[in-house]
């Protein structure tokens, strides 16, 4: 109880509603300018190497690079927060709070609410795509015509008969196109289920600051919000360049990650103006590391699951390139350590 007193006599030092608005407008225009160019970086860089020898090979890099920083965010960022809160002295002497850990235990809800989402969706794509019964899911079918592919090359390349030579050239394309668009197909719906993660914990970032009148807090977390919110863009953006969205969609993708922050933000203003629903509260603790441990489950199973073992373990290009392997792995690692380094600063 002590270690609480000598808490609360430290952030009623630092309380300056005045200030900390004014922080905060200015945190507003700062999170939204660095959000926009962080997404918007890996999109660009896509549509540069568009129609050129390297685009594959490009953009399978900055996806790793962007998994590393999404894998570093649930981990290194929000997890931790998660369990703080939920840890914080005005929730941890409390039942049911300090008789089980709530914070992994909804992390791992968050895991297999994410694999529902994924299988749920991935059993839609089926069935709008294949016609319903007996057909395999996309990533089934996606392997199986891999297997197939290999199996028709051989006796291509032999070129036994040239009608049979034809007849496989043209069986070959047919299974690159359907495993293109089945690739696709998977990637869109990672980019969306990522995109809702990442949104979960942009608002508990906003709302909290948003409602926070500690200025001591504020100011180095503006700074460090912006290099997060740049980081963490370019995780989704890597995302959303690979699954090959309209323009429109891709906009639209890009404002709603830019804007939930900034948005955030407000929206904590108005509710510590209405209500004066104080951040540091044990109600707005609890639902911060709840929602907090959610949004970790969900970004980590993306994180692992969707990115890093699909492209590691499952990607030809990858696999048949041993330097793209170690250039990934290597984009990976710089995208994790740069995340994980901000947790220095928030």
């Amino acid at each position: 109880m002590a270690g609480c007193m000598g808490d609360t006599d430290r952030t009623l030092a630092c309380r300056n509603s005045e200030a900390a608005a004014h922080l905060k407008f200015i945190s507003i225009f700062i999170i939204f300018f660095t959000s926009v160019i962080g997404i918007s970086l890996p999109v660009v860089l896509a549509r540069f190497f568009q129609g050129k020898p390297s685009y594959d090979k490009a953009i399978l890099i900055i996806k790793c690079f962007a998994a590393g920083v999404i894998l570093s965010t649930s981990l290194v960022h929000v997890l931790p927060d998660a369990y703080e809160a939920l840890s914080d002295c005005q929730v941890a002497t409390k039942h049911p709070w300090k008789d089980f850990p709530f914070s992994g235990l909804v992390t791992l809800i968050g895991a297999l609410l994410a694999l529902f989402v994924d299988i749920t969706a991935s059993d839609h794509v089926e069935h709008s795509h294949g016609g319903g019964g007996g057909h395999m899911s996309p990533d089934k079918e996606i392997y199986s015509l891999i297997r197939a592919h290999d199996e028709t090359v051989v006796p291509a390349k032999k070129g036994v008969e040239l009608g049979r030579s034809i007849e496989l050239g043209e069986h070959n394309i047919v299974i690159r196109d359907r495993i293109e668009e089945l690739a696709k197909l998977k990637q869109k719906l990672v980019s969306q289920v990522l995109e809702i993660g990442i949104i979960f914990h942009s608002v508990i970032i906003g709302v909290t600051m948003g409602m926070s009148q500690n200025q001591c807090t504020i100011r180095p977390l503006v700074a460090a919000l912006a290099f997060h919110q740049i980081f963490e863009g370019m995780g989704l953006g890597g995302c959303i360049a690979q699954a090959g969205f309209s323009i429109g969609t891709v906009a639209y993708m890009c404002f709603m990650f830019s804007v939930t922050t900034p948005m955030g933000i407000v929206l904590g203003m108005i509710v510590f103006s209405v209500t004066g629903y104080d951040d540091s509260s044990p109600h707005a603790l609890i639902m911060e590391g709840l929602l907090g441990s959610l949004s970790s489950g969900i970004l980590i199973y993306m994180g692992l699951v969707d990115l890093i073992a699909l492209d590691f373990f499952h990607n030809k290009l990858m696999s048949s390139q041993a330097w793209l392997k170690k250039a990934s792995f290597i984009a990976l690692i710089l995208g994790s350590t740069s995340m994980s380094i901000l947790a220095l600063w928030a």
